[in-house]
Order: structure tokens, then sequence, then C-alpha cells
């Protein structure tokens, strides 16, 4: 299967070759055995960082390579289209979106302190904004940041916060003005640049269907200081800066579940070639070739959107509703994808060693999280539809 043409520069191509040789070096049976162990890809992570890929979109004076979200993209479907599928993609997401309100809002200062850890690979972080109660409806997060002097103090919990077992750095969203002295209820959420100190924060481990190789996790916040010039940008401002982190995400998260498709797709087809059954090979059949051909169709299409939603954002153009729109064909593309690789396979699929059942637990994420399919269309439904807001 050739989906090369898609990509439409020597330099885009060039890329891809780079990050695919990195990800060849970890094949199935490495990615089988972290997910059987729940253990962290230390290795991938330190080969990605050593090839200079964690700070892709990064400004080049803090060690980047100042490149724009659709060299990102391609870069994260080539990591879900490897064998780590999901978790690959999981492993180095942080760096491509999460610390994008630094690069935007931080302090010069801010900035030559602590991009360049990043983008290295001296510093994991991860992102501490949803919570228990809260869900979808950040502007209702009850995590505070009292500020004592020159550091603020901080209680509350945080969930599904990623890599949190093994980072030492937290960007944090919480509340510094109680919700019912603000304007609005967006008003007075702050977002810090944290360490994690593990005396003040506990960390559990959430037990999940799939994804084992890189952990979710449940935080408590119980008196954690952190000082006041690890804030990022204006106190009270914090929701806002988080917004422009949204598209880019949801950009990303589209290309790696469109990988991921491909690399079940993929599977899929090489069983159906060579599995015979009644003395012919099953792809023979139409009812083995038609699904498969749809999903072919399905990424094809779902990949057009995303590669149109990052051409706006770095063109710097509204893209909000197709970077919605984009996560959410290729989340179900995907998912059809995989679904169809572990019908395909029959009895085999539910086997360990054929790995369509592991892209399959951890395609499933991609319809749930950042946000869910049912949100993406609410938001095209008020803003393309012009239709009333349902919540």
């Amino acid at each position: 299967m050739n989906f090369e043409a898609l990509v439409r520069t020597p330099e885009q191509q060039a890329l891809r070759e780079a990050v695919r040789a990195i990800c060849d070096r970890f094949q199935d049976d490495y990615w089988r055995d972290l997910d059987r162990r729940h253990a962290f890809p230390h290795e991938f992570a330190a080969a990605i960082a050593a090839g200079g890929w964690l700070g892709i979109a990064m400004p080049e004076e803090y060690g980047g390579s100042g490149l724009g979200v659709t060299e990102a993209s391609i870069m994260m479907q080539t990591i879900g289209n490897s064998a780590g599928a999901f978790a690959a993609c999981s492993t180095v997401h942080i760096n491509i979106f999460g610390l994008h309100a630094i690069v935007k809002h931080g302090s010069e200062q801010q900035k030559r302190a602590w991009l360049p850890d990043v983008v290295s690979g001296r510093t994991r972080a991860c992102f501490g904004v949803t919570e228990p109660d809260a869900g979808l409806d950040t502007s209702r997060i009850k995590t505070r940041a009292v500020r004592r002097g020159d550091r603020y103090v901080v209680q509350g919990q945080k969930i599904w916060t990623s890599t949190a077992q093994v980072a030492d750095k937290i960007v944090l969203l919480a509340r510094t003005t109680p919700i019912e002295e603000c304007a609005r209820p967006t008003d007075g959420l702050s977002l810090f640049y944290a360490d994690l100190d593990r005396r003040h924060v506990q960390i559990t481990e959430i037990p999940k269907m799939g994804r084992h190789a890189v952990d979710s996790n449940q935080l408590f916040l119980d008196g954690l200081e952190v000082p006041a010039d690890c804030r990022i940008g204006a106190e009270g401002q914090g929701f806002r800066y988080i917004l422009d982190s949204l598209n880019p995400e949801r950009i990303l998260n589209a290309a790696e579940a469109i990988g991921i498709g491909r690399r079940a797709l993929g599977k899929a087809v090489h069983y159906a070639a060579e599995r015979e059954v009644f003395g012919r090979p099953i792809g023979m059949n139409q009812s083995i070739q038609h699904p498969l051909a749809e999903c072919w169709s399905e990424l094809c299409a779902a990949e057009l959107t995303v590669l149109h939603a990052a051409g706006l954002y770095d063109a710097g153009e509204p893209c909000g509703t197709f970077a919605n729109a984009a996560k959410y064909l290729a989340a179900d593309a995907a998912f059809h994808a995989a679904d169809r690789a572990v019908r395909t396979h029959g009895g085999m699929g539910y086997a360990a060693e054929f790995n369509v059942e592991r892209y399959f637990r951890e395609v499933v994420a991609t319809q749930l999280a950042p946000v869910s399919r049912e949100m993406i269309l609410c938001h095209i439904a008020e803003r393309e539809l012009a239709l009333p807001k349902s919540y």
C-alpha cells in the first residue's frame, strides 16, 4: 500500500524516512513485551531524542527544528504507523503540543531555561488539566493554587495524566481565583510549569484497556509549592493559553490515528493474501476485500482533512472546525481498520502474537480523548451549521 503521494515535498519525504528508520529499530516483539510488562519505552524515547525529533515544532533558537504542524503531523503519523502504534506516539506526544503555551506565552527567560532540556530529552514533562469531576468542562476544575509570597501552594487532583510515572515536570492548570469571583467561568485559571515533586504529589497509575507501555495516572496534589516565576504568562489567563494547544493537538492526534489504522490495515492485507481456506487465499473473497478497501478509502479521506487542517494552522488561518473534523474522521477510520484487521485474522486476531489485538486496544482511545466524537459533532453543528448550542 503506497500512501507516499500524500507527502508532497522531498523534505517531507526525507523527514518521514528518517523517522521511519528510527521506528523500524523497534519492532512488534519489543512493543509486545513492554505492553505485557507495563514498562515505559525508554530506549525508543532516547532514540527519538537523539535524532533531534522531540523539538520538531519548537523554535530553532531553543534547540528545535522550527517546523510546522504539517511536518509534525507527518512525523506522528509515521510513528503511529510503526510497531509501537499509539504507545509510541504517546511516548513523545506532549513534546509536540503540550509545551506550546510556553513557546507562545512564556517569558524569554523561561523559554531559554526550560525548552532546550525538553528538546534534548533531558527533561520529561506531563500535562495536568483533566480532573475527575470536571471532564471536558475545564472551567469547572477544582485544583487550587493559592499565592503565598513568592510562590503558589497547590491542592487538588488530576486524572488521565500520561507519563507522570517517568516525568519530572508538569504543565499544570489550576484555579487561582475562585469561580464565584470571576466574570466568566473560564477566568481565574492559571498555567504553571512545575517540578513534579513526589513529596507533595501522589501518582497512582490507572489500569486500562490498552497502551500499557505508557502510563496513565491520577494525581493527588497536597501542598505542592510552585515558584511564582514558574507561572506561564499572566495570572488568570491559563484557559486562554491552553486553547492555543487544542487545535494542533487534535491535528496531531488525528495523524497518529491514521498511522495506527494503516498499520492494522497492512497486517490485515498481508494475512488475507497468505491465509488459505477452502483451497484459496481469503483475500480473493469480496467479503474480505470490500471492507479492507473501504478502510483504505476512509484513511485516505481522513489524511486529506488532516493535511488541510495543518496547512490552515501553519498559515495562521482559522482551523478549528477542520482540526476537529480531522480528529473525528481519523479516529473512526482507524477504529474501523483495527476492528477489520482483527476480523480478517479470524481467531488468530485474538492472539497477541499477531499484534492486531494490541493495535485495536490502543486505537479505541483515539475516539475518546482528548475530545469525544460527540463533542466534535456538537462543535461542527454549532460553528458550521449554525445550530443552537446543546450543552
